[in-house]
C-alpha cells in the first residue's frame, strides 16, 4: 500500500505574513506545504480550504496557540516552534509575559503601528516588518496572545507533538518553554541554539527535527 506524503500546514506568528516560512519550506523540498495567512500584513486571511490528504500542523510562536484554539483541521501530528499553549503568566503558568506587555503594546498600535511592530522584530532577532500591517487585525492577536489558554488542549492531543525550542529565545525563554511543554507525555522537546526566529535562523535545523518526526509516524 501507498502511503502518501504528509502536507505541511503552516501558521505564522503574531506580527508576520505567510512569507515567513520561505526559508523553511526550502528546506523541505520534498514535502507539499500550504501556509495559512493571518492577515497581520494585510493578506487575505486564510479561507479555510484545506488539500486532501494527510496533515502536519506547524506553528510558530502564535502560530501554534492558534492551531491548538481554532483545531481548524485533523492533523496526524503538531510542531511547535518557538511557541506555546499559553503566553502570558497567571493560573499556576510561570515564568511567563506579564500581561502589561501586551498592554503596553497595544497603546503602541494605536499611536504608531510600524514602530510597535518594528521594536517587536528588533527583539525577536532582526527581521522587519512586512508591508501593509493592519493594525485591527494585530490588535486582535494581541488579545488572543493575552487571553488563550490551550494547555489542557495540549495535555489531551492524541498525536504526537515535536517542540522545538531556542536556548536564546528573547521572547519565549527556556524557562517557559519548560513549563509549557516539560512532562507531557505526547510532547516531544528538542533545543537549538538560537532564537525566536527558528525557521527563519536555523531552516536547516529545524527540517532535520521535522523529518524525524514524520519518519516516526
Amino acid at each position: 500500500m501507498t502511503i502518501k506524503t504528509p502536507t505541511l500546514a503552516l501558521v505564522h506568528g503574531w506580527g508576520f505574513d505567510a512569507g515567513f516560512w520561505d526559508p523553511l519550506r526550502a528546506a523541505l523540498p520534498e514535502f507539499p506545504s500550504v501556509t495559512i495567512e493571518l492577515g497581520f500584513c494585510g493578506g487575505k486571511a486564510w479561507s479555510g480550504e484545506i488539500p486532501p490528504g494527510p496533515l502536519v500542523a506547524v506553528g510558530h510562536s502564535l502560530g501554534f496557540l492558534w492551531l491548538l484554539h481554532e483545531k481548524p483541521f485533523p492533523w496526524r501530528a503538531m510542531v511547535s516552534i518557538n511557541g506555546f499553549p499559553r503566553f502570558t503568566e497567571g493560573d499556576g503558568f510561570t515564568p511567563a509575559v506579564e500581561p502589561k506587555t501586551l498592554e503596553r503594546m497595544s497603546a503602541g498600535l494605536e499611536r504608531s503601528p510600524e514602530k510597535t511592530v518594528a521594536d517587536f522584530m528588533t527583539r525577536c532577532g532582526g527581521d522587519k516588518p512586512p508591508d501593509g500591517l493592519d493594525k485591527e487585525r494585530l490588535r486582535r492577536g494581541l488579545e488572543w496572545l493575552r487571553d488563550w489558554d490551550r494547555r489542557a488542549a495540549l495535555e489531551s492531543e492524541r498525536t504526537p507533538v515535536l517542540a522545538l525550542a531556542g536556548r536564546f529565545d528573547p521572547i519565549v525563554p527556556p524557562a517557559m518553554s519548560e513549563a509549557a511543554f516539560k512532562g507531557l507525555a505526547n510532547v516531544v522537546l528538542r533545543w537549538h541554539d538560537g532564537g525566536h526566529l527558528l525557521p527563519r535562523t536555523a531552516p536547516d535545523r529545524c527540517a532535520e527535527r521535522i523529518r524525524e518526526c514524520l519518519e516516526r509516524l
